[in-house]
């Protein structure tokens, strides 16, 4: 039989409940003390109750008796960026052990101009266990590794990127390599440089005009020569440049990404700026505006020349189609002159054949004149011109026998017989008479003897 009551077995279940709650709760919290959830992207550096220490890069739950961890980023991020809303980025948020973020950082270019620098680096811690634990001891926590070694190597090697160059350079076209620059220094070491201030010569000379008596031959005037500020990198004993190595290197931290984002110089430098821009914007309005007028000028001369060479070519035009002319007509002159030349010379020939041709002519008609003349004469001393003689007598008779025939007289003739004083009363007889007188008179003329002559 049970001994016990009712009331004592209650007790007795209520503490067994009891005892097994606290178990329970000491055994949550020795498994809470013993195991934490590794996050991707992270490093665990883990030491246990027993001293011993170890690295977790692997995702998952890791068992940790009573021990304690730190979780390091395995990427860091070290950025100086205006803090207003417009400026903020929320697409990420990162805990304040894996980044440190900055106002703009104030810096000073060589030209001692001032200006607020943005500027990100983001950098990468170890991931093997001999390298992590180092930086582990060194450092203890992420916090203290980006106040006292990241925050400071940022700041120095931004700073001294801006003394290797001025303002006027960096704004006339050196943001890349004022950027290139940055990254190079951050991943191995600042230069160690030396300032220099070196006097160059301007190139720029101008002649003045204020002596009229120097005419066009004026004196140079202006500075030649201007001061600069120069920085010398120092070299070592190979000819490379010293560099001031960063620290955190020792540590196998590297630089992935090293970023200039944006450069705001001081406002007086803003305004010399705008002033320069302006009289750059001149100077390059001017440019055009010469630029422009060359081009007229050009033009005009370019024109000028055209209608030169078009007059030219139609004078050459002209004067080939004038001399083409005179030509053409100097070949139709000599042309003429050489058919007048040719008709002359032909009708020369013609002439002095025509003159051989009447030569012979009259050579023929004086021969056969001379063959005639000597014929009649033959005759004539052979029949003592008989023939003729008679034919001209002939002649004669035959004429004034028509004309004794033509005559006209009255049909009764009176007084017939002569007068008493003897005169002619212009008979028959006497008109006979008459006729034989002047018969006589023609045979004189012709000097011929009626006679026949006897041999």
């Amino acid at each position: 039989m049970d001994d016990h009551t009712p009331t004592q077995r209650l007790s007795f279940k209520k503490g067994k409940f009891i005892a097994g709650g606290v178990v329970a709760l000491v055994l949550m919290y020795v498994l809470s003390q013993s195991f934490f959830y590794a996050e991707p992207g992270y490093i665990y550096h883990v030491r246990t109750v027993t001293g011993n220490e170890a690295v977790v890069t692997e995702i998952g739950y890791k068992f940790y008796p009573f021990g304690r961890y730190n979780s390091w980023k395995r990427a860091m991020t070290v950025q100086a960026v205006s803090g207003s809303s417009q400026d903020a980025i929320t697409s990420e948020k990162d805990s304040n052990n894996a980044s440190a973020s900055l106002p703009p950082l104030s810096i000073m270019f060589l030209d001692q101009v001032d200006a607020h620098a943005q500027a990100t680096v983001r950098f990468s811690i170890p991931s093997d266990e001999e390298s992590f634990l180092k930086l582990a001891h060194e450092y203890r926590s992420p916090e203290n590794l980006l106040r006292t070694a990241l925050l400071p190597v940022f700041k120095e090697t931004l700073q001294a990127n801006a003394s290797l160059m001025t303002a006027e350079e960096y704004y006339a076209g050196g943001r890349t390599e004022f950027n290139s620059e940055f990254e190079n220094q951050m991943r191995n070491g600042i230069y160690l440089v030396k300032r220099e201030e070196v006097s160059v010569n301007s190139g720029r000379l101008a002649s003045g005009t204020a002596n009229v008596a120097l005419g066009t031959e004026q004196e140079e005037y202006g500075e030649d020569d201007k001061t600069v500020f120069v920085v010398q990198k120092v070299l070592d004993e190979t000819g490379q440049p010293r560099r001031k190595q960063q620290r955190f290197t020792d540590y196998g931290i590297t630089v992935v990404s090293a970023l200039v984002t944006d450069i705001k110089p001081n406002q007086k430098f803003i305004e010399r700026m705008q002033l320069k821009q302006k009289a750059s914007a001149d100077r390059a309005i001017a440019r055009e505006q010469r630029v422009q007028e060359e081009e007229q000028r050009l033009l005009a001369i370019a024109r000028g020349e055209r209608e030169v060479a078009e007059r030219q070519a139609q004078a050459k035009v002209d004067q080939i189609q004038k001399t083409t002319e005179a030509q053409t007509e100097k070949q139709l002159a000599i042309t003429r002159a050489e058919k007048l030349k040719a008709e002359a010379e032909i009708q020369r020939e013609t002439a002095e054949i025509n003159l051989e041709k009447a030569k012979i002519e009259a050579q023929t008609q004086r021969t056969l004149a001379e063959a005639e003349a000597y014929q009649k004469q033959v005759i004539l001393e052979a029949d003592n011109a008989l023939a003729q003689k008679l034919e001209a007598e002939i002649k004669i008779q035959q004429l004034w026998a028509e004309a004794y025939a033509k005559r006209q007289v009255p049909t009764n003739v009176f007084g017939g017989g002569s007068g008493g004083d003897g005169a002619p009363v212009g008979n028959d007889y006497e008109t006979k008479a008459f006729m034989q007188l002047l018969t006589l008179d023609a045979a004189k003329r012709l000097n011929y003897d009626r006679d026949l002559v006897k041999d």
